[in-house]
């Protein structure tokens, strides 16, 4: 058994934020519509809905994601809706949280994308990778990093496209 069943820890936390010249509102309405979100992830290729139908809290989405090494599937839950200000959700499996806020400045729209991973997904990877647990969370925070920034950039580019 790893070390990351021993004790709690703090969340592992990684954010980036681009000033984007739209609205919150737009925005959000871009980013809260998951099945858009493989327009500009990296990672992300589909997410549809599978209850209810639209961005709501309890609203639940699966998603497909895809790297060089692997394909999976993950179904995540929204925790925030909040239109102009903020959509959240948690990855049911791990617990892992994505956020994206929306905070008007000059120039158009602050978006903040942020990733949250905790003791749930520590206990997941380390049944998962056991002793290898702890680089594979290195692993995924340096790809979640990375892919902040691509996703960020990728959602500017359309965004401002219109």
């Amino acid at each position: 058994m790893s070390r990351w069943h021993t004790w709690a820890m703090e969340p592992i936390r990684e954010s980036q934020s681009v000033v984007i010249d739209r609205s919150p509102e737009d925005l959000y309405d871009m980013v809260a519509d998951v099945t858009r979100m493989g327009e500009w992830s990296p990672v992300c290729r589909a997410c549809w809905w599978v209850e209810g139908d639209g961005p709501v809290v309890g609203a639940r989405f699966q998603g497909r994601n895809e790297t060089p090494e692997r394909t999976w599937e993950t179904t995540s839950k929204v925790v925030a809706a909040d239109r102009g200000r903020e959509f959240t959700f948690t990855v049911e499996s791990t617990q892992t949280r994505w956020s994206y806020t929306f905070a008007p400045v000059d120039g158009g729209t602050e978006v903040t994308e942020s990733w949250e991973f905790g003791d749930r997904g520590r206990a997941v990877f380390s049944e998962r990778f056991g002793d290898d647990a702890e680089s594979n969370i290195l692993d995924r925070q340096a790809k979640a990093r990375s892919g902040m920034a691509a996703t960020l950039a990728a959602l500017r580019a359309a965004a401002e496209s219109r």
